[in-house]
């Protein structure tokens, strides 16, 4: 290289150091102060939202099923979304992952530069004289360098190995979470969507009654302000009527959420008037004559928090021996191919090839440490996988009685709302005829009207203990790919699911969840 060019080099290198430690010195003295969100950003994230959560959503067109409602918390439901993205989140890692496990070919280019040259004095090793040839340069002031290696090591490639193995664990851990998830989202749906059917089915009854309370209450407080009876009796008479409207008032209460409440599990707009459509009534015990004995069986293969238990138990094993490989020495093997377009080089191109293998000794001062730690790992991990066994027994115990006493308290709420019924006819008749007060028919159909709620929430409460018990056994939905399935078809599957569950006969033992793909 000639020296004009030598200098220009010299010049623009010097100038691009300059303006780095300039910028350096400009950004390690920058400060920074809290910047709060703007309204203008958060109604635009809030818009975002909103639009996400409503694209591809099938406007609903008529009353409402509960299979329907099944299938739309399913396929819409934002929870039930975040574990699908979660799942896929954990099979990216372990895709991802897997290529750790390759060796490492790494391309490389370099360029150096010093304002002087590489000057260098030696000796004779015999006489101790300074050498002839001295001193002397043996490299240019700047040269260009370009490396091709490839390295493998086998320390390296036992971590990656278990590490890789570990993730394929956790994808199938996401993959029960899915499930549970699904059996949750099925039992809150059901049980929102039978205080819906109470709130449609009681609410013209319900303002019926109110009306006819408040007017009686008018009545009332007229007849104690013309003095026409005793103080004392209109006094009794509006504190009965206001008892009876403050029942009333409460059951309007525990309704008028519930639409909400199954509005935002199948996401369907808040402000939509949407009708439902009542199912067969009834309680099926056809569960409760199942040998338990055949029930905890099919338990503990198919639970989802059983099966995440020992997943969790096999990533601890995997963990342990990823510790105790550390303590192994490593062997790793390296070749490159180098260029160089140094002046002072004989040869610019060569190749490089090495092994190398290297223990540290010290390590096994830990050796008896992480042995014990590997052990109590394992151990900790069975307990938990035991642990979770009993409570899956006990879950399913507890679920079985309650399911049968919410059948039972059910049964008998019916038999309330029969009597009721003949009772407020029977006082209507009276009434007419003039020998029941008013407020003897109000108060009748307010208890009328509290038993047939009762009735509801007995038979919503029945049906979140059929899905309890249900999701206890690990059976859910056989709705592989809800997300590109279309509506109808994931509603059909969705019914014939529950006709299924309904036959109260326990399927062939599931395989392990498969990972949901998003595509």
């Amino acid at each position: 290289m000639t020296p004009s060019k030598k200098k220009s080099a010299h010049a623009a290198l010097t100038g691009s150091i300059a303006v780095l430690t300039f910028s350096l010195a400009v950004g390690g003295c920058a400060t920074f102060t809290p910047e709060p969100l703007q309204s203008a950003e958060i109604k635009a994230a809030t818009e975002a939202d909103k639009a996400s959560l409503a694209r591809d959503v099938e406007p609903l067109t008529g009353p409402l099923s509960l299979e329907e409602a099944i299938a739309r918390a399913i396929k819409y439901n934002s929870e039930r979304r975040l574990r699908v993205m979660e799942e896929a989140v954990a099979q990216g890692s372990f895709e991802a992952g897997q290529f750790d496990m390759l060796p490492k070919l790494v391309a490389s280019a370099g360029y150096r530069y010093r304002d002087k040259d590489l000057v260098t004095r030696s000796e004779d090793s015999v006489t101790g004289q300074p050498s002839l040839a001295n001193p002397y340069i043996s490299s240019s002031r700047e040269a260009t360098t370009t490396d091709l290696s490839f390295s493998w090591s086998l320390l390296d490639f036992g971590q990656s190995y278990y590490a890789a193995r570990q993730n394929a664990d956790r994808v199938l851990i996401a993959a029960e979470r899915r499930r549970k998830a699904i059996h949750n989202l099925i039992q809150d749906v059901r049980t929102a969507y039978w205080r819906v059917v109470a709130a449609e089915k009681l609410g013209t009854t319900l303002r019926a009654a109110m009306r006819e309370a408040d007017g009686a209450l008018a009545d009332a407080r007229k007849a104690e302000t013309e003095k026409i009876r005793s103080p004392l009796e209109p006094l009794r008479y509006q504190r009965q009527l206001l008892e009876n409207l403050r029942l009333l008032e409460i059951i309007e209460d525990e309704l008028s959420t519930a639409r909400v409440e199954l509005a935002a599990l199948t996401n369907l707009p808040f402000s939509q008037p949407f009708a439902v459509r009542e199912p067969a009534e009834g309680i099926n015990t056809a569960w409760l004559r199942v040998p338990v004995e055949d029930m905890e069986e099919f338990a503990l293969q198919s639970n989802p928090d059983l099966r995440e238990s020992m997943y969790n138990a096999r990533i601890t094993q995997q963990e342990t021996r990823r510790a105790l490989l550390r303590l192994f020495p490593g062997l790793s093997f390296n070749y490159a191919l180098r260029h160089s377009d140094d002046d002072y080089l004989v040869h610019n191109s060569w190749r490089e090839a090495s092994t190398q293998i290297s223990f540290n000794l010290l390590g096994l001062l830990a050796l008896p440490a992480q042995m014990r730690l590997a052990d109590a790992g394992v151990a900790l991990a069975e307990q938990k996988r035991m642990a979770t066994q009993m409570a899956i027994l006990a879950q399913l115990h507890t679920s079985r009685l309650q399911y049968f006493n919410a059948a039972r308290q059910f049964a008998r709420a019916d038999g309330i709302v029969q009597v009721d019924q003949r009772i407020t006819e029977h006082v209507g008749n009276q009434e007419k005829a003039g020998q029941q007060t008013r407020l003897e028919r109000v108060s009748q159909q307010t208890a009328a009207i509290l038993s047939t709620l009762r009735r509801y929430q007995a038979l919503s409460n029945a049906q979140a203990a059929a899905s309890r018990l249900q999701a206890t056994l690990g059976l859910e939905p056989a709705v592989e790919g809800s997300d590109r399935m279309p509506l109808p078809e994931l509603t059909a599957a969705v019914s014939r699911s529950l006709a299924t569950w309904e036959g109260g006969h326990l399927p062939a033992v599931p395989e392990a969840a498969t990972p949901a793909r998003q595509h």
